[in-house]
């Protein structure tokens, strides 16, 4: 069956949210230590802090006002042309910062309210690889072009220029379009907060989580508003809508008691990871398995924000990986009897999703008993392909391969694994964000690469944003191994559905031997 225009579209509108999310969590989780730092000294000095000090709180308005939108700016210029394009970003940045702010002292002073100033973390998230992008647009006109001798001078004053005049551009355009965003999001926020429905949002976060959509949200809309409302509160429910561990954590525990085959053999495993590591991601494949499992997750999301909202706790920063004690710690800053209050929403979350998952999984045990495939997380790409809205070359192959060699337990054929034209001396695990599920991946590829005795073998892991060319393999969750293409097509791609236990990378080890041979 051939897929439909409309699929074709929707799978590509899809792609296009996952690559806009990829983009600002590269530009966002290189900076969350300072976000912490931040958070902590925020939660510590402010007024409603446990150890106030007005002299040492002067430094929290400064450094999120201004600090933290250069630095994402900044980040976001050298993603798109290096330190060039992150200086020109950074500068441009100013230029928003300013004119928000002065927007807002002119509708404060004709009286029309006591509003505050607009973080700028949107319009750095804009003008940042804007900036940047502008700058290697203009290089390449002149590349080349320029007698020798004089190319410092052109460098510096183009650069200078383009600084200047994106700086304009944000005063005067970016700044009341962000100040617009904020305004309209931070009022939607808020009609939830007082009309208590906060917790509806678990109905778009947990399914979004699934798909890897959540970074848009959660970079993008989160941790702006959460930020800005830690600098008044000294916390904010808002960073605990997407990184709350508890329903993965019931999903999987649900899942080792009622699950069947590999999928009860490896829950338990993957609950310690998503727990404790915070690695979201190795709960996703297990969700797909069953998509009604989709709604235990919504309903634990949403049963531990309404916890958060009842008692009225949140956390000093982002929880970056989201693990229980990232969590914990974020949450203990900020003092009283906020830490046990988040923990009981974590408790909460993770009770109801496994008895939720619980029920659904154990109304279909028996049917699923009777299935040959049954626990099989391979079993899942023919679900990931219907809900993607299209088929996927990698995914289709390794259907086809577990079938041929009629082995359900692992899906895999080694008869389908890639072939090398090449020495592979560089592998490299690619995620979202390069920090958490790609870092699991590579230590368990590294250690059987070890064990192999194979040696003069780079294993890393990186953002998909980060990949260089350089690649000899890259090794990729199959939901992104298409982005990935697109930043290498030269190296070898290998899919994988599960990064914590694939059994793909006993194909790899050999692939990788067989293209370095010992003399």
């Amino acid at each position: 069956m051939t897929s439909t225009p409309a699929s074709k579209t929707s799978g590509g509108a899809r792609v296009a949210v996952q690559k806009f999310g990829t983009f600002l969590s590269g530009m966002i989780m290189p900076n969350i230590p300072a976000l912490i730092a931040w958070g902590i000294l925020t939660a510590l000095f402010i007024e409603v802090g446990p150890f106030p000090n007005a002299d040492l709180a002067t430094m929290v308005g400064p450094i999120i006002h201004y600090l933290l939108p250069i630095l994402i700016a900044g980040t976001g210029g050298r993603m798109v042309y290096e330190t060039r394009g992150a200086v020109v970003g950074a500068f441009a940045v100013m230029g928003a910062i300013v004119g928000s702010d002065l927007l807002i002292d002119r509708i404060n002073a004709e009286g029309e309210g006591g509003l505050g100033y607009v973080h700028m973390f949107i319009g750095a998230m804009i003008l940042g690889p804007l900036a940047a992008w502008v700058m290697r647009q203009l290089d390449k006109l002149w590349d080349g072009k320029v007698k020798a001798g004089f190319e410092m001078l052109v460098n510096m004053f183009s650069a200078g220029i383009v600084a200047f005049l994106m700086a304009l551009l944000g005063f005067s355009v970016i700044a009341p379009i962000v100040n617009w965003i904020m305004s309209v999001v931070g009022g939607a926020v808020g009609w939830l907060v007082e009309t208590n429905l906060l917790p509806v949002a678990s109905v778009l976060i947990e399914p979004a989580k699934v798909f890897f959509l959540n970074n848009a949200i959660n970079h993008g809309v989160l941790t702006p508003l959460g930020t800005t409302e830690v600098a008044t509160e000294g916390s904010s429910i808002l960073f605990l809508l997407e990184a709350n561990p508890g329903p993965g954590l019931g999903l999987l525990l649900a899942f080792s008691i009622f699950g069947v085959g590999a999928a009860r053999a490896t829950a338990p495993g993957a609950a310690i990871i998503q727990f404790a590591g915070g690695i979201h991601e190795v709960y996703f494949p297990y969700a797909l398995m069953k998509p009604t499992l989709i709604i235990a997750l919504v309903l634990g999301g949403a049963s531990g924000v309404a916890t958060n909202m009842l008692l009225g706790t949140g956390l000093a920063g982002p929880a970056a990986p989201g693990s229980i004690f990232a969590v914990a710690v974020q949450a203990g800053l900020v003092g009283g009897g906020n830490l046990i209050g988040v923990l009981l929403s974590v408790v909460i979350a993770a009770s109801v999703t496994f008895v939720v998952a619980g029920v659904i999984l154990r109304a279909s045990r028996r049917r699923d008993l009777e299935r040959e495939d049954a626990g099989d997380l391979s079993a899942a790409i023919a679900k990931t392909e219907a809900a993607k809205g299209r088929k996927s070359e990698h995914l289709s192959n390794l259907s086809a391969s577990g079938a041929a060699a009629g082995a359900s337990a692992t899906g895999v054929d080694p008869t389908s694994t890639p072939v090398a034209d090449q020495p592979i001396r560089t592998i490299v695990f690619a995620c979202d964000a390069g920090m958490g599920s790609s870092a699991m991946g590579a230590s368990v590829l590294r250690s059987k690469i070890k064990k192999a005795g194979i040696e003069g073998v780079n294993v890393t892991n990186v953002a998909i944003a980060n990949l260089d060319g350089s690649e000899d393999l890259i090794v990729t969750h199959q939901d992104l191994t298409a982005r990935a293409r697109q930043r290498n097509d030269r190296a070898t791609h290998v899919s994988v559905d599960n990064f914590m236990n694939s059994p793909k990378y006993d194909d790899v080890v050999r692939l990788v031997g067989d293209s370095n041979p010992t003399d």
